[in-house]
């Protein structure tokens, strides 16, 4: 497969609702899409980059930069190229995962169209639904916070997940608990807490939780081994988990007893792969976490989730969990589930009328032959 140029878009696609997290509240999905134009097929990608450096150090800009000045030409002279050779030809690079997943996932995406394969197929997929969780951002009050999970409960979800913070953790989990009952529910703190606050965070114990995601500093497994050993609910690493080998490191130290895997946190689909093949080897369940993705990043995501170490809902949840109108044709929660796409490739492409009315910037790279 030869590349012949790639397009990236910047794209900024309202949500239906103010979601807020301890890094502070999105009320638009700012994100880049990528084409990749081959002479076998196009391919499509998302990078799960946000606006701005707060996620992670990656932000949507500086994103489009790396892979305009970078990555993309970094693909020119590779012979016979497929997803496989994507992250030795970008190897001698630094960082820049969420840019270097996005690129990856085009380049597969186009492969497995020419090819005529699935992208559940290609990955390992044992499922043809996935059952679907989502995630809720702290809410404006107790109040606010059980209507919004009483709706997502209405819907079907599988799994709640309570963003919390210092301030806001105990008692909406007391309150959430105490309405619903006996609903899977976990917590995710994206590193709000420090060292010092496990004696605070064993206060969620009594409360059954599947876990408590990244309470601590992304740099920190030494911390979440030792709180780890001072809770009861178990540990999971999101933030932490940036390859493979950071996923064998963490549960080596004890610090996590679950992992939350995001292809773009990790640098793509392939190494997603590994990780969960890393955690099976160590009986360590996985699930996919979300990163507000369009229906490209979906669609990829329940495929990924549909490997069979994925034993807990992830955040999968459908379209409308987000948006009001799609880039691509939604995906819609039945019994709880999402379909796994049977298609070629991803299986959904974004509808041309719609992602050109949510795009605000366009380049194209050509690729000399």
């Amino acid at each position: 497969m030869k590349l012949t140029g790639v397009e990236i878009r910047t794209v900024r696609v309202p949500l239906v609702a103010p979601f807020r997290t301890s890094f502070g509240t999105e009320t638009v999905r700012e994100a880049l899409v990528l084409r990749v134009v081959t002479d076998g097929a196009e391919g499509w990608g998302e990078c799960g980059a946000g606006t701005a450096p707060l996620y992670s150090s990656e932000y949507t800009h500086a994103a489009a930069d790396v892979l305009s000045r970078f990555l993309v030409p970094a693909l020119a002279d590779v012979q016979d190229l497929d997803a496989h050779k994507v992250a030795p030809a970008l190897a001698r690079f630094k960082g820049h995962r969420t840019a270097r997943a996005a690129l990856e996932m085009a380049v597969l995406d186009a492969d497995l169209r020419a090819r005529g394969v699935s992208l559940g197929y290609a990955l390992g997929a044992v499922r043809d639904t996935v059952p679907c969780g989502v995630s809720v951002g702290i809410a404006e009050s107790i109040p606010a916070l059980l209507d919004t999970v009483a709706g997502y409960l209405d819907a079907g979800y599988r799994r709640i997940k309570l963003k919390i913070e210092p301030g806001w953790d105990v008692e909406p989990v007391r309150a959430v608990r105490e309405r619903f009952g006996d609903i899977l529910l976990q917590v995710d703190a994206n590193t709000a807490y420090r060292r010092g606050d496990a004696r605070h965070l064993a206060r969620l114990d009594p409360f059954d939780l599947l876990l408590m995601e990244q309470p601590l500093a992304e740099d920190d497994l030494i911390g979440h081994a030792e709180l780890a050993a001072q809770i009861a609910t178990p540990i999971c690493l999101d933030e932490s988990i940036v390859s493979a080998r950071a996923a064998a490191d963490a549960i080596a130290l004890g610090a996590c007893r679950v992992v939350n895997i995001k292809p773009g946190r990790v640098g793509g689909y392939l190494e997603a792969r590994r990780i969960h093949d890393v955690c099976v080897a160590h009986d360590v369940p996985v699930w996919c976490g979300g990163m507000l993705e369009t229906g490209l990043g979906r669609a990829a995501n329940v495929a990924l989730a549909a490997l069979p170490g994925f034993t807990l809902p992830g955040d999968t949840s459908a379209s409308d969990r987000y948006y009001r109108t799609d880039i691509t044709p939604p995906f819609r929660l039945e019994d709880g589930h999402l379909a796994v796409p049977t298609g070629p490739g991803l299986g959904v492409a974004p509808i041309p009328e719609v992602l050109d009315a949510v795009t605000v910037m366009k380049k194209w790279l050509p690729i000399n032959p």
